[in-house]
């Protein structure tokens, strides 16, 4: 990982490591979630979607009640991306967990940290305001310029290429779909009201345009 990467990040990693009671995490880990993010085959999933999570996260720090753990779960949420594991949020997770307690935070935090990274699952309701936080900004691409979310349905797509086109096309409609048919896509008020329409404006076009392929 380049040391100019490193040193973008460590200032804002090192606070969220103090706010978190903890002087300072294993000083590998940065350099090892970094070297995670930037692996080949993730073209959504990389450096640019951690980043972009990390700046729409900074809009709502204000609103969770921990701040610094769901930072620290963003951080993890996506630390292990293996296409075609079921697991990789269950083994993210257990990371968190782990590095939470070798840094000395207490057994809570760690736990609370570790339910932060499952609900990026997105197969369960967020129990907790961070849980929503965290959902929110995972979620913000959705609700990005038409333009933009293009863009990020062009690198989902590369990811899994690999996949035939028709089935790859059946599943990301379904995806999208269960999105669609929430009541709600976005929980908070900041983001429901800042991308919620346009959210749901991208999803429509999307699978109209996954529909109408050849």
């Amino acid at each position: 990982m380049a040391l100019g990467t490193l040193r973008q990040y460590q200032p804002s990693w090192d606070r969220m490591w103090q706010g978190l009671g903890c002087l300072q995490a294993d000083p590998a880990l940065l350099p090892q979630l970094l070297a995670r993010y930037a692996e080949p085959h993730r073209k959504y999933h990389s450096v640019g979607h951690l980043d972009a999570c990390l700046r729409q996260f900074e809009l709502l720090r204000g609103v969770a009640d921990r701040p610094c753990e769901v930072q620290l779960a963003l951080w993890f949420h996506d630390a292990i991306y293996d296409l075609g594991s079921h697991d990789n949020e269950q083994r993210s997770a257990d990371w968190a967990h782990a590095a939470l307690l070798a840094a000395g935070a207490g057994i809570a935090t760690a736990q609370r940290a570790h339910s932060l990274v499952m609900v990026t699952c997105h197969d369960r309701r967020p129990l907790t305001l961070d849980q929503q936080v965290l959902l929110d900004v995972d979620l913000s691409i959705l609700g990005q310029p038409r333009a933009v979310f293009e863009a990020y349905e062009q690198q989902i797509a590369a990811e899994f290429a690999a996949v035939p086109l028709a089935q790859r096309r059946v599943r990301r409609s379904a995806i999208l779909q269960q999105f669609l048919d929430r009541p709600r896509i976005y929980h908070t008020d900041l983001f429901h009201q800042r991308c919620e329409a346009q959210a749901r404006a991208n999803l429509a076009w999307s699978i109209g345009q996954l529909a109408a392929a050849p």
